[in-house]
């Protein structure tokens, strides 16, 4: 006799976004409960997003790294220190910016106890899970452009056919959760820390971002 399979789970973390929410405040503390997905059973707590209320610019990463699960703050790790200089580079003041990540805990794989954190890419169903935290910010915030982090945030945002090398450098517009909203595509700063030429890619992410800033001029 053939047996049926079970459904699998489905994750979201719909249930724990508030509907009427006191501003940022209101949903990072909310998000501080969520358990809309299996990530939050090993990570230290949710990173969620940092910046100003009305932020003309929004950046959009993966997930929190090593330092950002330790410490509960977005981009504070080496990757966020290479990103906040090529904005200063290309013109845009990282305190005027609202940075936050498609996945909102760190996930990693650990050999042993006391061995280092390696960082393991979210996957469709994960990012699709914290994809109302990420709507509720874009509503909050309101930015006037998107820059996309990455091939991780490119497919949260734009779906799973999303190659970050395609359309790199390139103003979109897309619907994303309910808004039209304008974006600009680049690498992820953590790609720039490990490539071989890193001069070469760090020109790169600055040129990128130099598009991002003339869109907001």
């Amino acid at each position: 006799m053939a047996t049926t399979k079970a459904p699998e789970q489905a994750y979201t973390a719909e249930p724990f976004v508030p509907d009427r929410a006191d501003g940022l405040d209101g949903l990072r503390e909310a998000a501080a409960g969520c358990r809309g997905c299996p990530l939050h059973r090993n990570a230290t707590q949710t990173v969620f997003g940092e910046g100003t209320a009305h932020a003309r610019v929004m950046l959009v990463g993966e997930q929190p790294g090593d330092q950002e699960d330790r410490q509960g703050r977005p981009f504070v790790g080496p990757a966020g220190k290479l990103l906040d200089k090529a904005l200063a580079e290309a013109g845009i003041d990282p305190g005027e910016a609202y940075v936050t990540n498609a996945v909102k805990h760190f996930k990693f794989t650990q050999a042993e106890p006391r061995k280092r954190r390696i960082h393991k890419a979210p996957t469709l169903r994960e990012m699709a899970a914290c994809g109302p935290w990420l709507a509720a910010e874009l509503a909050l915030v309101e930015p006037e452009l998107i820059v996309v982090l990455g091939a991780t945030a490119g497919k949260a945002l734009l779906g799973s056919s999303f190659r970050v090398t395609e359309v790199r450098g390139t103003v979109l517009e897309r619907e994303i959760h309910g808004r039209r909203e304008r974006l600009v595509p680049t690498v992820h700063p953590s790609a720039v820390l490990r490539a071989e030429d890193r001069e070469g890619a760090y020109r790169g992410l600055v040129a990128d971002l130099n598009v991002a800033a003339r869109e907001l001029s």
